[in-house]
């Protein structure tokens, strides 16, 4: 089979490993791709938002199937435009995406259909944001409605802190908002492989949204992951399959909109189970780092299935290690940063047993690997346990040498204090 893979980050080349395994695969196609993408497919430099660029190409390389990684082009309508032309794409459509596209949306669904999440209100105006504000009080969330990159989204501990995310989110012309009531507990993901009707387990991870160690800084696109998630019980993910990504993805299909690809469900674990935070479209960035490398199935197979409507009566089977992933960032991130910094110690690094570095904002030019975006590397290790795997991912980053870069140094810590405790 031809397979175009979209996308450039640390997710596509966690993609792009798991399906070059397939024994049905004969070639992989990128767009645009990146380095460690290169390692497994050939590159085209076509822009994962350039939805006529990438119909153009997939119809050029008769390609058999496209796997869309990021949210961009699925909200834009890739899928749509790729199914009025023939080709079968894992992903779901422009009407089905909008369950990130638009965190309205979303929370209004919820509500039609008793999916546990947090009280909220939708603000057209700065004027309504603020009376929102003031009307849940602090803690309190504020959420700009539309893609942000993981990065829309301001946890405000004070009013002030609150009415600054509305200001800024409203400085926008034509601006939405949703203000949450704030959930206390612990925050995990839960993933699915969803063929429209049917939604199959894939995995779990936890995520460190906050910038610097400690949980501490801006939330950014994600510093670090561990797979399986301890919080995550038997009973919690049946009880969160069952409560909320199943009625969703059964909502989702008597409206006229089935949801075929990847439901990425944020959940927070508090004293009376799980509740949705959001959901997302694809996978994590960097979960499918963490979760990707613990597949023992084939991905190309599954996937086809889900375009397919083939789900029904099938499981997905994970390695029993944990994984864990280190992001290193360029300095300054999620914030202003420099490009062009160069980078050694990748291959030592990735020689190391059970680790695998995945590039997500890195380029080549001659010999020298440089920095070009804000998330750059991925580091990931696999151990017998969070611990292991923990020690085993920072002794690979210790052999990195990126002057200009930074890593949070406690990622797994609540992973790695279970383990230790067991």
């Amino acid at each position: 089979m031809i397979v175009l893979l979209v996308g450039s980050g640390g997710r596509e080349h966690a993609l792009a490993a798991t399906l070059a395994k397939s024994p049905r695969l004969t070639r992989l196609i990128a767009a645009p791709g990146n380095p460690g993408v290169a390692q497994h497919a050939e590159l085209r430099p076509v822009a994962a938002d350039d939805v006529d660029g990438l119909v153009r190409l997939a119809v050029d390389e008769k390609v058999d199937l496209v796997v869309v990684g990021p949210e961009a082009p699925l909200v834009l309508g890739l899928v749509d435009r790729l199914t009025e032309k023939g080709i079968r794409a894992f992903g779901p459509t422009a009407a089905a995406a909008r369950l990130e596209g638009s965190k309205a949306f979303t929370k209004a669904l919820c509500a039609r259909h008793g999916i546990p999440t947090a009280g909220y209100r939708h603000c057209r105006s700065a004027e309504e944001g603020r009376a929102a504000v003031e009307a849940f009080g602090a803690p309190v969330v504020v959420k700009a409605d539309g893609l942000a990159a993981g990065k829309g989204v301001v946890v405000a501990e004070t009013l002030e802190q609150a009415l600054e995310a509305v200001a800024a989110i409203f400085s926008d012309p034509g601006a939405e908002a949703v203000v949450e009531e704030f959930m206390a507990g612990e925050e995990a993901s839960l993933f699915a492989l969803v063929d429209g009707e049917t939604a199959l387990l894939f995995g779990d991870a936890q995520d460190h949204k906050r910038a610097f160690d400690g949980d501490k800084g801006p939330n950014t696109g994600g510093m670090g992951a561990y797979s399986p998630a301890p919080v995550l019980s038997h009973a919690l993910v049946e009880h969160a399959m069952a409560e909320i990504v199943r009625p969703t993805v059964t909502a989702m299909a008597e409206d006229g909109a089935p949801f075929v690809g990847f439901l990425y469900a944020g959940l927070m674990i508090g004293p009376n189970g799980p509740r949705l935070v959001e959901y997302n479209v694809r996978f994590g960035d960097p979960e499918a780092e963490v979760v990707l490398p613990r597949l023992q199935d084939d991905l190309l197979e599954l996937l086809l299935a889900a375009t397919e409507g083939g789900l029904k009566g099938r499981e997905a089977k994970f390695r029993p290690e944990t994984a864990l992933t280190v992001v290193l960032a360029a300095k300054g991130y999620p914030g202003e940063y420099a490009k062009g910094s160069e980078i050694k110690g990748v291959e030592a690094a990735g020689k190391r047993r059970g680790v695998t570095v995945f590039h997500a904002g890195t380029k080549r030019e001659g010999e020298r690997l440089l920095a070009k975006g804000g998330r750059v590397l991925a580091v990931t290790a696999l151990g017998a346990d969070a611990s292991e795997a923990q020690m085993n991912a920072y002794a690979a980053v210790d052999l990195i040498d990126w002057p200009d870069g930074f890593c949070r140094r406690d990622i797994g810590w609540r992973a790695a204090a279970a383990s230790e405790e067991g």
